[in-house]
């Protein structure tokens, strides 16, 4: 039965056709909205905390804003063990439809809730909430869809196919980075702190029924066995035959993730807050860093077909991990918007090479019938400490040295971790997927 399933498997994939511009939209919609909406929340994470944390102190305030960001990834671990099981067992297709649907109730609580002042402390548990029901969509989303771009593709360009995933990512970022950019250039201080900030999480509204239309017609990919009640489930066979795979995945994507989430989400509130430079500087640094991403991100993943997915992670992490520190310092001796520009440009480069072909090998990792379960767990337990977490360490390393290139050690204690991983993985580059 089992090699009647594989074969079968293996000839659905040969068969199907490449998917189109539309498709690889519908598929990649969902992490493009948890990015857009992760990066307006944390361009506007100050107004956030004077709106929804009554502390005196400034920092106070931001460090409850920024520990809200990451309580949410918190939720991602349980949203990838329910989500990424309903998607191996149901399929891509129904897992991916209801994550945008608590993706958009998590933006309407965004949208209408309360501030302290109007409701107390009702208002941050409302806020709070809203980023519990955002993590635990996103713990699914990301496993499910990676998993159908992979089993479109065949053996030589599953980095070209996977690198849509990172490009519709940078795509939202940019997005969400305008938008706020926007915001701040046209409203008064006043308008942008009591609703101006608002704006945003109902424009990621809007996009959710787009998505929800256009994912109506894709292909299921996961091919459905029939139900054997012997059979080992999916968790249980995860962690008890893939616990050195688990391991090793985590350790990879820890320094994908606290890279980008330092380089790119990061850079606008230190930019405010410790080189004290008008918002703008730092909106328009993190869009020069996504842009950067958009034009690199299916580049990084056609060099990681041609000369492997471990090479490609090298080419990234040894170069940002001897160049970050540096980086920050020049930041804080030259504290211009031409500095901002040129550490975000030359360190989005060096992030896109390791994020990109990180994703491909770590889908590559699992068969067919866990791999949007492996592949959530991974994702979720990497990104929900180190990642989403990632801005709060850091200011919390800025407060209690008292060095603002604090940050920069952070990135490079996480991508001293991934190396580590890195050495104990084989190359998946060109291999069956299975």
């Amino acid at each position: 039965m089992s090699t009647v399933i594989t074969s079968a498997a293996a000839t659905a994939t040969a068969t199907r056709k490449p998917i189109g511009a539309r498709a690889i939209a519908a598929i990649t919609i969902g992490s493009g909205l948890e990015f857009y909406d992760f990066s307006v929340y944390s361009f506007f994470a100050t107004l956030i905390g004077r709106q929804f944390f009554p502390v005196e102190s400034t920092l106070g305030q931001l460090l409850l804003s920024l520990a809200t960001f990451g309580v949410g990834f918190g939720m991602r671990p349980i949203g990838g063990i329910v989500l990424g099981a309903y998607a191996d067992r149901v399929g891509r297709k129904p897992a991916m439809m209801l994550t945008l649907w608590l993706m958009a109730l998590g933006s309407l609580l965004f949208a209408i809730a309360p501030t302290y002042a109007q409701i107390g402390l009702v208002a941050p548990v409302l806020i709070v909430l809203a980023r519990l029901v955002q993590g635990f969509a996103m713990g699914g989303e990301v496993g499910a869809s990676t998993a159908m771009l992979m089993e479109y593709a065949d053996d030589k360009n599953r980095g070209f196919y996977g690198s849509w995933q990172l490009f519709s990512q940078g795509l939202s970022f940019m997005f969400g980075a305008l938008v706020a950019l926007g915001l701040s250039s046209t409203l008064s201080a006043e308008s942008l702190e009591s609703w101006g900030w608002r704006l945003p999480f109902v424009l990621g509204m809007l996009v959710i029924p787009v998505g929800l239309y256009i994912r109506r017609h894709l292909d299921e990919t996961a091919e459905q066995e029939p139900p054997d009640e012997g059979a080992t489930s999916g968790l249980r066979l995860i962690f008890r035959d893939y616990r050195k795979v688990l391991l090793t995945g985590v350790l990879l994507v820890i320094g994908s993730t606290a890279s980008s989430y330092i380089v790119l989400d990061y850079m606008t509130n230190y930019s405010v807050s410790v080189l004290h430079l008008p918002m703008t500087m730092g909106t328009t640094a993190a869009c020069l860093g996504a842009l950067v991403q958009i034009s690199l991100s299916i580049w990084a993943g056609r060099l990681s077909d041609r000369i492997g997915r471990r090479r490609t992670i090298a080419l990234g992490c040894i170069p940002m991990l001897l160049l970050i520190y540096p980086a920050f310092m020049l930041m804080n001796r030259f504290p211009t918007l031409g500095t901002l520009l040129g550490v975000s440009m030359v360190t989005t480069l060096f992030l896109v090479l390791i994020t990109v072909p990180t994703l491909v090998l770590v889908t590559e990792m699992f068969p067919r019938k866990i791999r949007a379960s492996g592949l959530s767990i991974i994702y979720c337990l990497g990104v929900s400490v180190f990642g989403g977490f990632a801005q709060f360490f850091a200011t919390g390393l800025i407060g209690l040295t008292g060095n603002n290139n604090a940050p920069a050690l952070y990135v490079m204690t996480c991508l001293c971790l991934t190396l580590a991983g890195l050495a104990m993985v084989r190359e998946t580059a060109g291999r069956p997927l299975e």
